[in-house]
């Protein structure tokens, strides 16, 4: 889906058919918003970097694969079908031994990598690129 075209209620997207087109890995593309919410997905392998979000919550989707997300105490590990809520200001880094489908769901205000700048961040404008 190029950028967001203006959405019908019979719109209908696929996850799985809009990430068989996403190539490069952490390089999320914005599929659908829900009032101040992005509908993300992406490709996942190795990981991120260690960042948060001051002010946004933070939902990943397993679609394929598996995820850890590691915290400072911790981690939360997902599997197909699970799901995982990141708080607003917690430290994180998602990590993927394999390569990981996910769907995202993001407040529109949601920076990719949150206070960190790297290689690996992309900006909202790239994330409405076409896969």
């Amino acid at each position: 889906m190029c950028g967001l075209k203006k959405l019908h209620m019979m719109n209908v997207v696929n996850l799985i058919a809009e990430l068989e087109n996403v190539h490069d890995y952490w390089s999320p593309r914005i599929v659908g918003r829900v009032n101040d919410q992005y509908i993300k997905v992406s490709k996942l392998k190795g990981q991120l970097v260690w960042h948060k979000h001051d002010n946004e919550d933070e939902l990943f989707y397993v679609l394929k694969g598996s995820l850890a997300i590691e915290y400072e105490d911790g981690k939360a590990e997902l599997n197909e079908g699970d799901f995982h809520v990141v708080p607003k200001g917690k430290m994180h880094n998602p990590v993927a031994e394999e390569e990981c489908w996910i769907a995202l769901i993001e407040t529109v205000t949601t920076a990719h990598t949150g206070d960190v700048m790297t290689d690996k961040t992309k900006t909202v404008k790239q994330q409405f690129g076409t896969t």
